[in-house]
């Protein structure tokens, strides 16, 4: 039996003026430094012998640091500062007890003990219920679903309990405290039930927050914001990025990303391409092949990162500078969140349109395996449409 930890917690945030813990890798794993562990803690030293592999923290590093990190390594450095800085935070998922699948819980159980980072059975409705009901008692709940893929046993809790417990109270009660972590998209080997892009059903669910980066700076920042956002959350993690992102510069202390706003990843006056996680890779690649083989033209980039509630203005104002507009992701086409960036866009932008919008989608039917190069909106297709925009307008 584990031990619920009561939810005072005042404060709520043990914030210091620098964060005095540097996360380091001491395995070089998809880009993540090496690093040696003889000037580390006792304590941590001994974290460091039990498993190579382990992102760990050592002493004495002030604010402002940077470390190379890839994407599942700043989840879990991103995890870490939540655990450190909110007592009443807690981990919970199949198997996080000793790191998960893709390893983004590894050394947390070690580091804060058992009754807070917790491996639970294979029940999704139990892992969500189980969350929902810590942080409707004020606490702070971070729940793993495996693959994004099998959230749906979940969905019952999430829509009709998570989403709707502030309002059907009239506020007297909140599940605020509640952040469901799930690694989604194509792999390419995972087939049906291991490769689907689920968020288009949650963005239809008032009550939520849908929320899923493109980086690893980006993947934790937002994560942070997320937890600490009096909402409930769902962040879904493109699976592939964890070990094939990396950023050079990502801060090792506590810093967040405004949920709700969109990132202009790439700017361009002639066509604004729109998508979220891994897409995002895929039209910066489009966007290059653009400038290379079409007279210089340039596309603007627009990362939402915020899927619920989206950033209309900033995708809005992009538009009506472009005229055209390409919005792409993975999950199938018809009713996937494309749908609703078009419909809006049109509504508010539909003078300035110089070309039909387009929708770059997967395709609809269930996940293929051998075939999920054909199914997936690769950079050819966006290029292909980007092509198709320009010399519509022509």
């Amino acid at each position: 039996m584990h031990k619920i930890l009561t939810c005072t917690k005042p404060p709520r945030y043990r914030r210091a003026s620098y964060f005095s813990t540097l996360l380091q890798d001491t395995h070089d794993i998809g880009g993540a430094e090496e690093s040696s562990s003889s000037n580390l803690s006792p304590a941590t030293t001994s974290l460091v012998e039990k498993n190579e592999n382990v992102t760990i923290l050592t002493e004495n590093v002030g604010e402002g640091t940077h470390r190379r990190m890839n994407l599942f390594t700043a989840i879990n450095s991103a995890l870490d500062v939540a655990l450190y800085t909110d007592d009443s935070a807690i981990v919970l998922g199949e198997d996080v007890a000793f790191g998960g699948v893709f390893r983004c819980t590894m050394g947390l159980a070690e580091r804060y003990g058992s009754h807070r980072v917790f491996s639970t059975p294979l029940t999704e409705q139990g892992i969500a219920g189980f969350a929902i009901g810590y942080a409707a008692q004020g606490g702070t709940a971070v729940a793993e679903i495996q693959f994004a893929d099998y959230i749906f046993p979940a969905l019952d809790q999430i829509v009709n309990e998570a989403a709707k417990m502030r309002y059907r109270s009239g506020n007297q009660w909140n599940c605020g405290g509640l952040t469901i972590r799930a690694p989604c998209g194509a792999v390419g080997h995972g087939g049906h039930y291991h490769s689907q892009s689920p968020e288009s059903y949650f963005t239809n669910t008032p009550g939520l927050v849908v929320v899923t980066p493109r980086s690893p700076t980006r993947a934790k920042g937002l994560l942070l914001a997320s937890i600490r956002r009096p909402d409930p959350v769902i962040f879904f993690e493109p699976k592939v990025l964890y070990r094939s992102a990396v950023d050079d510069d990502v801060p090792v202390g506590d810093y967040e990303i405004e949920i709700g706003k969109a990132d202009i990843v790439r700017s361009g006056d002639d066509v604004t391409l729109v998508g979220w996680g891994a897409q995002v890779r895929v039209l910066e690649k489009a966007a290059e092949l653009a400038a290379n083989n079409l007279d210089g033209i340039s596309c603007e980039v627009i990362d939402l990162q915020t899927l619920l509630p989206w950033d209309v203005d900033t995708v809005a104002n992009s538009v009506c500078k472009t005229g055209k507009l390409i919005v792409s992701h993975e999950a199938p086409l018809t009713s996937g969140f494309a749908a609703e960036v078009a419909s809006t866009v049109q509504e508010k932008c539909f003078l300035h349109l110089e070309a039909p919008i387009q929708r770059l989608c997967g395709a609809d039917t269930p996940f293929p395996l051998v075939f999920e190069k054909y199914y997936l909106p690769d950079m050819h297709k966006v290029f292909s449409a980007i092509k198709n925009a320009v010399e519509y307008s022509r």
